[in-house]
Protein backbone atom coordinates (compact mmCIF):
# COMPACT_ATOMS: atom_id res chain seq x y z
CA UNK A 1 0.00 0.00 0.00
CA UNK A 2 2.87 2.41 -0.24
CA UNK A 3 2.55 3.95 -3.21
CA UNK A 4 -0.56 5.05 -2.17
CA UNK A 5 -0.99 6.08 1.59
CA UNK A 6 2.85 6.55 1.78
CA UNK A 7 3.89 4.08 4.09
CA UNK A 8 6.70 2.76 2.29
CA UNK A 9 5.96 -1.00 2.96
CA UNK A 10 6.38 -2.51 -0.83
CA UNK A 11 7.23 -6.00 0.94
CA UNK A 12 4.56 -7.01 3.02
CA UNK A 13 0.85 -5.78 1.00
CA UNK A 14 0.57 -6.99 -2.34
CA UNK A 15 -1.50 -4.51 -4.86
CA UNK A 16 -3.88 -7.17 -5.73
CA UNK A 17 -4.99 -7.55 -2.24
CA UNK A 18 -4.85 -3.88 -1.27
CA UNK A 19 -6.98 -3.25 -4.35
CA UNK A 20 -9.18 -5.40 -3.02
CA UNK A 21 -9.51 -3.97 0.37
CA UNK A 22 -9.76 -0.82 -1.26
CA UNK A 23 -12.78 -1.76 -3.92
CA UNK A 24 -14.77 -3.84 -1.04
CA UNK A 25 -14.22 -0.28 0.57
CA UNK A 26 -15.31 2.06 -1.77
CA UNK A 27 -18.57 -0.01 -2.79
CA UNK A 28 -19.49 0.69 1.20
CA UNK A 29 -18.85 3.65 1.41
CA UNK A 30 -21.23 4.38 -1.74
CA UNK A 31 -23.95 2.82 0.35
CA UNK A 32 -23.34 5.23 2.92
CA UNK A 33 -23.27 8.49 0.70
CA UNK A 34 -26.73 7.24 -0.34
CA UNK A 35 -28.14 6.98 2.77
CA UNK A 36 -26.41 10.13 4.00
CA UNK A 37 -27.93 11.87 0.99
CA UNK A 38 -31.17 10.68 0.71
CA UNK A 39 -31.46 11.74 4.61
CA UNK A 40 -30.12 14.97 4.16
CA UNK A 41 -26.83 14.34 6.79
CA UNK A 42 -23.95 16.34 5.64
CA UNK A 43 -21.05 14.09 7.02
CA UNK A 44 -17.44 15.11 7.71
CA UNK A 45 -14.46 13.14 8.12
CA UNK A 46 -12.32 14.85 10.63
CA UNK A 47 -8.49 13.76 10.31
CA UNK A 48 -5.38 14.77 12.25
CA UNK A 49 -2.60 13.68 14.08
CA UNK A 50 -3.16 12.75 17.97
CA UNK A 51 -2.92 15.74 20.18
CA UNK A 52 -4.15 17.82 16.85
CA UNK A 53 -7.12 19.10 19.15
CA UNK A 54 -10.04 16.78 16.79
CA UNK A 55 -12.30 16.31 19.89
CA UNK A 56 -11.72 19.98 21.01
CA UNK A 57 -13.20 21.62 18.31
CA UNK A 58 -15.75 19.20 17.68
CA UNK A 59 -16.78 20.05 21.73
CA UNK A 60 -16.44 23.83 20.38
CA UNK A 61 -18.78 23.22 17.52
CA UNK A 62 -21.25 21.76 19.84
CA UNK A 63 -21.17 24.71 21.63
CA UNK A 64 -21.15 27.22 18.76
CA UNK A 65 -24.11 25.30 16.42
CA UNK A 66 -25.59 22.76 18.70
CA UNK A 67 -28.43 24.76 19.81
CA UNK A 68 -28.92 25.63 16.01
CA UNK A 69 -28.32 22.03 14.36
CA UNK A 70 -28.56 18.40 15.35
CA UNK A 71 -24.82 17.17 15.44
CA UNK A 72 -23.73 13.37 15.76
CA UNK A 73 -20.54 11.51 16.42
CA UNK A 74 -18.36 8.47 16.18
CA UNK A 75 -15.05 8.59 17.25
CA UNK A 76 -11.90 6.21 16.37
CA UNK A 77 -9.43 5.27 18.77
CA UNK A 78 -7.15 1.94 19.27
CA UNK A 79 -8.30 2.03 22.78
CA UNK A 80 -10.29 3.52 25.51
CA UNK A 81 -13.72 5.57 24.84
CA UNK A 82 -12.40 8.86 26.58
CA UNK A 83 -12.53 11.04 23.25
CA UNK A 84 -16.39 9.29 22.69
CA UNK A 85 -17.81 10.48 26.25
CA UNK A 86 -16.20 13.21 26.06
CA UNK A 87 -18.30 14.22 23.11
CA UNK A 88 -21.45 13.26 24.79
CA UNK A 89 -20.79 15.23 27.73
CA UNK A 90 -20.83 18.08 25.27
CA UNK A 91 -24.50 17.05 24.39
CA UNK A 92 -23.17 15.45 21.00
CA UNK A 93 -24.57 11.98 20.76
CA UNK A 94 -21.62 9.93 20.20
CA UNK A 95 -20.13 6.34 20.01
CA UNK A 96 -16.76 4.81 19.90
CA UNK A 97 -15.35 2.68 17.38
CA UNK A 98 -12.28 0.79 19.14
CA UNK A 99 -9.74 -0.51 16.85
CA UNK A 100 -7.15 -1.88 18.23
CA UNK A 101 -4.28 -2.15 15.89
CA UNK A 102 -5.69 -0.37 12.50
CA UNK A 103 -5.05 3.57 12.41
CA UNK A 104 -7.50 4.15 10.36
CA UNK A 105 -11.47 3.74 9.96
CA UNK A 106 -12.98 2.02 7.37
CA UNK A 107 -16.75 2.28 5.42
CA UNK A 108 -17.79 -1.14 7.44
CA UNK A 109 -17.06 -0.06 10.93
CA UNK A 110 -19.17 3.52 9.88
CA UNK A 111 -21.81 0.94 8.22
CA UNK A 112 -22.12 -0.89 11.18
CA UNK A 113 -22.75 2.05 13.72
CA UNK A 114 -25.12 3.72 11.03
CA UNK A 115 -27.40 0.58 10.50
CA UNK A 116 -27.05 0.15 14.44
CA UNK A 117 -29.90 0.72 17.00
CA UNK A 118 -27.87 2.39 19.39
CA UNK A 119 -26.65 5.88 17.25
CA UNK A 120 -28.31 4.67 13.92
CA UNK A 121 -31.38 6.68 13.89
CA UNK A 122 -29.78 9.55 15.57
CA UNK A 123 -27.27 9.56 12.69
CA UNK A 124 -30.16 9.62 10.11
CA UNK A 125 -32.06 12.85 11.55
CA UNK A 126 -28.78 14.56 11.95
CA UNK A 127 -27.94 17.81 10.42
CA UNK A 128 -24.11 17.25 11.07
CA UNK A 129 -22.32 13.97 11.77
CA UNK A 130 -18.92 14.11 12.62
CA UNK A 131 -16.63 11.19 12.03
CA UNK A 132 -13.51 11.29 13.99
CA UNK A 133 -11.09 9.30 12.41
CA UNK A 134 -7.75 7.70 14.46
CA UNK A 135 -5.00 9.91 15.20
CA UNK A 136 -2.59 9.23 12.24
CA UNK A 137 -1.20 11.50 9.27
CA UNK A 138 -1.12 8.03 6.69
CA UNK A 139 -3.60 5.47 6.26
CA UNK A 140 -7.21 7.69 7.00
CA UNK A 141 -7.17 9.79 4.26
CA UNK A 142 -7.32 6.81 1.37
CA UNK A 143 -10.47 5.31 2.94
CA UNK A 144 -13.39 6.54 1.58
CA UNK A 145 -15.80 6.86 4.58
CA UNK A 146 -19.33 8.47 2.37
CA UNK A 147 -18.32 11.49 3.74
CA UNK A 148 -19.29 15.00 1.83
CA UNK A 149 -15.95 16.35 3.06
CA UNK A 150 -12.52 15.48 4.21
CA UNK A 151 -11.31 18.04 7.10
CA UNK A 152 -7.78 18.05 8.49
CA UNK A 153 -6.88 19.45 11.96
CA UNK A 154 -3.64 20.62 12.03
CA UNK A 155 -2.02 21.98 15.77
CA UNK A 156 0.04 25.03 15.01
CA UNK A 157 2.53 23.14 17.42
CA UNK A 158 2.80 20.55 14.73
CA UNK A 159 4.95 22.63 12.39
CA UNK A 160 4.55 24.41 9.44
CA UNK A 161 6.18 21.79 6.98
CA UNK A 162 3.77 18.78 8.47
CA UNK A 163 1.28 19.21 4.88
CA UNK A 164 4.74 18.16 2.39
CA UNK A 165 6.25 15.75 5.22
CA UNK A 166 2.60 13.81 4.55
CA UNK A 167 1.46 15.23 1.56
CA UNK A 168 -1.63 12.23 0.67
CA UNK A 169 -3.63 13.60 3.78
CA UNK A 170 -3.36 17.24 2.77
CA UNK A 171 -4.03 17.00 -0.74
CA UNK A 172 -7.30 14.87 -0.05
CA UNK A 173 -8.44 17.49 1.98
CA UNK A 174 -11.25 19.92 1.14
CA UNK A 175 -10.28 21.98 4.44
CA UNK A 176 -7.45 22.17 6.98
CA UNK A 177 -8.55 24.11 10.24
CA UNK A 178 -5.31 25.19 12.07
CA UNK A 179 -5.75 24.95 16.07
CA UNK A 180 -4.21 26.02 19.15
CA UNK A 181 -3.72 29.55 17.51
CA UNK A 182 -4.02 30.78 20.97
CA UNK A 183 -0.32 29.20 21.30
CA UNK A 184 0.98 31.10 18.48
CA UNK A 185 2.24 33.89 20.05
CA UNK A 186 4.73 31.37 21.92
CA UNK A 187 6.27 29.56 19.51
CA UNK A 188 9.02 31.75 18.03
CA UNK A 189 10.11 31.15 14.55
CA UNK A 190 6.78 29.29 13.48
CA UNK A 191 5.73 31.12 10.25
CA UNK A 192 2.41 31.65 9.12
CA UNK A 193 3.35 32.17 5.42
CA UNK A 194 5.68 29.02 5.53
CA UNK A 195 2.15 26.61 6.18
CA UNK A 196 0.33 28.77 3.43
CA UNK A 197 3.39 28.04 1.06
CA UNK A 198 3.52 24.42 2.38
CA UNK A 199 -0.61 23.98 2.25
CA UNK A 200 0.10 25.86 -1.58
CA UNK A 201 2.17 22.79 -2.66
CA UNK A 202 0.09 19.72 -1.93
CA UNK A 203 -3.57 20.84 -1.70
CA UNK A 204 -4.63 21.08 -5.19
CA UNK A 205 -7.42 23.98 -4.22
CA UNK A 206 -5.76 25.26 -1.09
CA UNK A 207 -8.21 26.41 2.07
CA UNK A 208 -7.25 26.74 5.86
CA UNK A 209 -9.33 28.26 9.04
CA UNK A 210 -6.71 29.24 11.62
CA UNK A 211 -8.69 29.29 15.01
CA UNK A 212 -8.69 28.27 18.61
CA UNK A 213 -11.07 26.77 20.72
CA UNK A 214 -9.53 28.38 24.08
CA UNK A 215 -10.30 31.78 23.24
CA UNK A 216 -12.48 30.97 20.04
CA UNK A 217 -10.85 32.94 17.22
CA UNK A 218 -11.81 31.62 14.05
CA UNK A 219 -15.02 29.65 15.47
CA UNK A 220 -17.05 31.84 13.23
CA UNK A 221 -15.29 31.09 9.99
CA UNK A 222 -15.66 27.50 10.64
CA UNK A 223 -19.04 27.73 11.87
CA UNK A 224 -19.68 29.57 8.23
CA UNK A 225 -18.05 27.32 6.26
CA UNK A 226 -19.93 23.87 7.55
CA UNK A 227 -23.20 25.80 6.82
CA UNK A 228 -22.29 27.07 3.67
CA UNK A 229 -20.98 22.96 2.93
CA UNK A 230 -24.56 22.09 3.57
CA UNK A 231 -26.33 24.23 2.15
CA UNK A 232 -24.22 23.20 -1.02
CA UNK A 233 -25.12 19.34 -0.10
CA UNK A 234 -28.70 20.15 0.36
CA UNK A 235 -28.55 21.69 -3.10
CA UNK A 236 -26.83 19.02 -4.82
CA UNK A 237 -29.60 16.06 -3.43
CA UNK A 238 -32.02 14.55 -6.20
CA UNK A 239 -35.16 17.01 -6.15
CA UNK A 240 -37.82 14.22 -4.90
CA UNK A 241 -35.30 13.78 -1.46
CA UNK A 242 -35.03 17.42 -0.84
CA UNK A 243 -38.42 17.49 1.62
CA UNK A 244 -36.63 14.97 3.93
CA UNK A 245 -36.03 15.88 7.19
CA UNK A 246 -36.80 19.97 7.08
CA UNK A 247 -34.79 21.92 9.03
CA UNK A 248 -35.46 25.54 10.84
Amino acid sequence: MCDVCGCGDTEHVSLEVHQSLLSDNDARAAHLRAHFREDGVTAINLMGSPGAGKTALLEATARALGARRRLVAVSGDLATTNDGERLARAGIPAETITTGSACHLEAKMIEHVLHGESLGPSIAASDFFFIENVGNLVCPAIYDLGQTANVVALSITEGVDKPLKYPVMFRHADLVVVTKMDLLPHLPGVSLDALRDALSRVMPAPQAIYLSTVDEQGMAAWVSWLLSLREKSLRSRPSEHRHVHPRP
